[in-house]
């Protein structure tokens, strides 16, 4: 009988050991592998999805640029992966597995402003992403600067484009570049400073070179549509509204 028991708790020892050394050499077989660096050609696999996906990385040749950066940078935005905007065997595993981002609403030309995801994207009638930029929106503080008060705040909703300049405009907070307004004095606007997070005092921070060709693409009554995980509000209604003044005309 005590050899039996005996038995029983070396087997359970043994098979303890067997399971211990199993998971460490899977640890390690996956270290092994996520600190393995990419190959050339694994690069451009990686370059090759993610332009297909619709981020523009530029030429496709293995060569991390700033094209290719930016565009991960797009990707780990959307995907809501910590933003580094460098191509590790993690960010290749990811992005080999990924789908193409795709809008909250489709069938009309309009902008949506992802607040969580803090991008902006460019959709066209048939519902493609045709522009995808990083935006740095209201960061929901109070401020007190130039002697005004309230709260840096990017409302949710449905808006229209209702008025733009070219060049820039001096605000009583500060200068945009290329404004294009949607509520109140709020704008899609060129700054210099667009940074990961939410620090604007309301408006919609875009990159520099990115505020006139934008611009061009927001003519007055654009729809803009702005949400959270929380807030969604569809512009169907406007935009068919919208084709039923046209076939009148």
């Amino acid at each position: 009988m005590m050899n039996t028991s005996k038995q029983s708790r070396s087997s359970v020892v043994l098979a303890t050991l067997l399971l211990l050394i199993t998971f460490q050499t899977v640890v390690a077989e996956k270290h092994k592998r996520s600190s393995a660096k990419l190959t050339r050609a694994e690069l451009k696999d990686a370059e090759s999805k993610l332009s297909e996906m619709g981020y523009r990385t530029g030429r496709v040749d293995g060569v991390i640029d700033d094209a290719t950066r930016h565009a991960l940078l797009l990707f780990q935005k959307w995907e809501g992966r910590k933003i580094t905007g460098s191509l590790t065997r993690d960010e290749f595993d990811a992005i080999m597995n990924a789908t193409a981002p795709a809008p909250k609403d489709s069938g009309y030309r309009h902008v949506e402003v992802d607040l969580d995801r803090q991008l902006l994207l460019l959709v066209n009638d048939e519902g493609d992403i045709k522009k995808m930029l990083p935006v740095s929106t209201g960061s929901n503080k109070r401020y007190n600067e130039k002697g005004l008060r309230g709260l840096a705040y990017t409302p949710r909703g449905r808006f229209r484009i209702y008025a733009k300049l070219s060049g820039w405009r001096k605000s009583p907070l500060g200068l945009l570049y290329y404004p294009n307004y949607f509520s109140d004095g709020l704008a899609i606007h060129g700054n210099p400073s667009v940074p990961r997070t939410p620090q604007s005092h309301g408006c919609i921070r875009i990159p520099m070179s990115e505020a006139a060709p934008m611009s061009k693409q927001l003519p007055v009554g654009t729809i803009v549509l702005i949400y959270d995980k929380d807030s969604f509000v569809s512009a169907k209604d406007w935009a068919e509204a919208d084709k039923q003044k046209e076939a009148v005309r």
